[in-house]
């Protein structure tokens, strides 16, 4: 039963990892440091002075160029595998019963898996917003990112206080960023089978339809 609590725990700070990669691994190494947190032995090194830093300054630097158009793209690119990573260590580290090997695959099935599904929803609407940016000139990607600032930092406590709940929470906004990633697909897939496959079908069909007056 303490295992799925950790991983209810490790799963939902991975989600707000898909939204912020540094600022849940510096919030959980604060914790562990200050002794309110285990982590998994292996993770320890999670809480150096060194780390601390690493994932303060990041957080900083991903919370001020998030709002500026074009940076949080590039940002985005970066965390295609900064969030992966960052789910894997929250799950692998709130996972203290198990060896690190064991700890490690269940945090990159179970966390990087869920960080990279909700930063991929994420990055959906962004691609969306920055589509309409002549109509709101960058102020719907920062919109969007405090919105994302807000979901992370509510996330987090949410997860450390009461993370069953988190747990759903993160589930739901899994399946929505599934959804759009899909629907993102599906889009994009009819809309390059109409830039490249248009013509060869219309040739298909012209070589399919029978020629009348030969026939008579």
């Amino acid at each position: 039963m303490e295992l799925v609590y950790q991983l209810m725990m490790g799963v939902s700070l991975a989600a707000c990892a898909g939204f912020r990669a540094y600022l849940p691994l510096f919030i959980m190494g604060i914790m562990a440091r200050t002794s309110h947190l285990q982590l998994n032995p292996s993770m320890q090194f999670l809480t150096s002075d060194g780390m601390l830093i690493v994932f303060g300054a990041a957080s900083i630097l991903e919370f001020c160029g998030d709002k500026i158009i074009a940076v949080d793209h590039f940002l985005d690119a970066i965390g295609s595998v900064a969030r992966p990573v960052a789910g894997t260590l929250l799950v692998s580290s709130m996972i203290t019963k198990t060896d690190p090997q064991t700890s490690l695959l269940l945090g990159m099935i179970a966390g990087g898996g869920t960080a990279l599904t909700m930063h991929g929803g994420k990055a959906v609407v962004r691609a969306k917003a920055t589509m309409l940016a002549p109509l709101h000139g960058g102020t719907g990607n920062a919109a969007l990112s405090i919105t994302e600032d807000f979901m992370a930092a509510f996330g987090i406590l949410l997860s450390f206080l009461y993370p069953v709940i988190a747990f759903f929470g993160a589930m739901i906004l899994m399946i929505i960023a599934a959804g759009m990633i899909y629907l993102a697909y599906q889009t994009g897939r009819k809309f390059f089978g109409l830039l490249f496959g248009g013509r060869d079908s219309n040739d298909r069909r012209l070589v399919d339809t029978p020629d009348l007056t030969t026939a008579l």
